[in-house]
């Protein structure tokens, strides 16, 4: 089996996810959207690939929302169309923050600034914990997005709806392919000021998540397997 990993930004890797698609026999492509030196002005020309020979299309993270049209520019709305036309034609998508919002723009929701952000390690409210469980799970976040029409609402918090699903297709706000590696990366980035105008620690938010690391990836590895199992329907 083939997967495609959408990546928005050159410091978003697949941590944990990609080791579990990997267990399940996956060859994983990625796909780098903004490159490092257009990290500062995304709005860059995208040609994104043919997904026919894929069966699974994962979207990832971006320091960008998904409402933002004007800092995003050419491909936002190529993107769009394509992740409607993925989960539509039944074709397996798991949207991962950024990727979540997208899908959830994509088939009628609406995506929109967070009145707060919401930084750190974070627990849901599951409906069903055997797909998504309660967490904590790590959250980068400044915008919300709302469910789309027909899709099943499985997890929220008081912020923000957390995670659905729609077709063979799960959306969540959370990222559940973060470990302290991929935090290292985006707070060197220009995540360590974020952090800290939300009144955080940084240095011992990742001292956090290096002690989450195993737990973090146990989660992650359940996440995926009901997701391919029961969703996706591919293993």
């Amino acid at each position: 089996m083939k997967a495609l990993v959408i990546q928005h930004d050159h410091v978003s890797p697949t941590g944990p996810l990609g080791r579990r698609l990997e267990h399940h026999g996956f060859e994983i492509t990625e796909f780098l959207v903004v490159p490092k030196e257009s990290f500062k002005a995304p709005n860059v020309t995208v040609d994104f690939p043919d997904t026919d020979d894929f069966d699974l299309v994962v979207f990832l993270g971006a320091p960008w929302g998904a409402w933002d049209d004007k800092c995003i520019g050419n491909w936002l709305t190529p993107e769009i169309e394509l992740c409607r036309e993925l989960v539509t034609s039944n074709k397996p998508v798991l949207g991962i923050c950024f990727g979540g919002q997208l899908m959830a723009r994509a088939l009628g929701g609406t995506v929109a600034p967070g009145q707060h952000p919401e930084i750190g390690w974070t627990y849901i409210w599951s409906d069903d914990q055997s797909l998504v469980s309660n967490g904590p799970w790590f959250q980068f976040h400044y915008d919300r997005f709302t469910v789309p029409p027909g899709a099943q609402e499985i997890a929220r918090n008081p912020v923000a709806p957390q995670a659905f699903t729609i077709n063979r297709s799960l959306g969540v706000q959370f990222h559940p392919e973060l470990d302290s590696a991929a935090l290292k990366g985006w707070l060197d980035e220009g995540g360590w000021p974020s952090v800290a105008e939300d009144h955080q620690d940084g240095e011992i938010m990742l001292a956090q998540t290096k002690a989450e690391d195993a737990a973090g990836e146990a989660r992650t590895y359940a996440l995926v397997d009901a997701f391919l199992t029961r969703v996706a329907q591919l293993v």
